[in-house]
């Protein structure tokens, strides 16, 4: 069975290196703003997720009724950034964030590089990716929960939709802390990818963007057969975990290839006798978090973190 050290090592090839504990500042958080919102509240923040830089972010907790756990909900590619999981702003599909505080969770929502209030540039900062910078903030961000009153740091999970469906793995394959993953249509077998239909299948030109892994054009040549990881690998870094994938039938993330990576994976969650914390839902639509899908996902965190 491949070695998750292994796994991580394919990914850094392709988003350049995860920080070292040099970054590993205080968080020096400081609150902009705050109020309550049905049942919720709401705090602003910025924090340091390493030395001379501050990332906006909201924290939503519940006036009552917290039960310990806490979840990093990553939004989509959006303008908007953090502002929609919290609930403020963009489709109510996507405000996750919101719906698990007034189910009890405590939930943190960053913004993404380039995203939100969040205007950086990962790569005048040393990055070769900002997959890895993202990587690197939600990590910070677990670091955040885990030391937060009322947290349990054994009961830390994330949740994403779209950019942040791939970004809660990629989060959960490199910070074992993170205890079950919530993906919405966050992946397919890159061999299945075809830029939302708009080339032939292997074609990774928008993986290559540089809000992602730009040495996907520069190094692999924007070619599946050359990249030295897929999503199975990624996938596999975080069995045996709690795994829930929301894949549409209609997605652009293609579902044979999603099928594909569950079915690498699967054999591990036996090995482990842990098949029911890996599930995956198919609701008839397109590139959407509809809320039979977030109901499901919801349950599922409610089980098993």
């Amino acid at each position: 069975m491949t070695e998750v050290s292994d796994i991580l090592s394919r990914m850094q090839e392709v988003m350049g290196a995860l920080p070292g504990m040099d970054r590993r500042c205080d968080l020096q958080i400081h609150t902009v703003d705050s109020f309550t919102k049905e049942g919720v509240h709401y705090r602003k923040l910025l924090f340091s997720p390493e030395p001379g830089d501050r990332c906006p972010a909201w924290l939503l907790e519940p006036e009552s009724g917290q039960n310990g756990a806490a979840m990093v909900c990553l939004h989509q590619t959006t303008p908007l950034g953090k502002d929609e999981p919290a609930g403020l702003g963009g489709t109510a599909h996507c405000r996750y964030a919101y719906e698990l505080a007034q189910k009890g969770y405590v939930t943190f929502a960053p913004d993404y590089p380039g995203f939100g209030e969040y205007h950086i540039d990962p790569y005048a900062m040393g990055y070769k990716s900002s997959s890895m910078k993202g990587i690197w903030n939600h990590l910070r961000s677990v670091d955040f929960l885990a030391a937060w009153p009322g947290v349990d740091p054994g009961r830390i999970g994330v949740i994403g939709h779209s950019l942040g469906g791939y970004n809660a793995l990629f989060l959960g394959a490199f910070d074992p802390r993170v205890r079950l993953v919530v993906s919405s249509c966050g992946f397919t077998r890159f061999t299945k990818t075809d830029c939302e239909g708009k080339s032939s299948p292997g074609d990774l030109t928008d993986w290559g963007h540089p809000a992602n892994m730009p040495l996907i054009r520069s190094r692999f040549g924007a070619r599946a057969e050359n990249m030295p990881f897929d999503f199975p690998d990624v996938l596999m870094a975080i069995a045996p975990r709690p795994l829930f994938v929301n894949a549409p039938t209609q997605d652009f993330m293609n579902l044979e290839g999603v099928k594909e990576c569950f079915a690498r994976v699967a054999s591990s969650y036996a090995l482990h006798q842990a098949g029911d914390r890996l599930q995956s839902i198919h609701p008839s639509c397109k590139h959407d978090f509809p809320p039979e899908a977030r109901e499901a996902a919801y349950e599922f965190i409610a089980k098993m973190l």
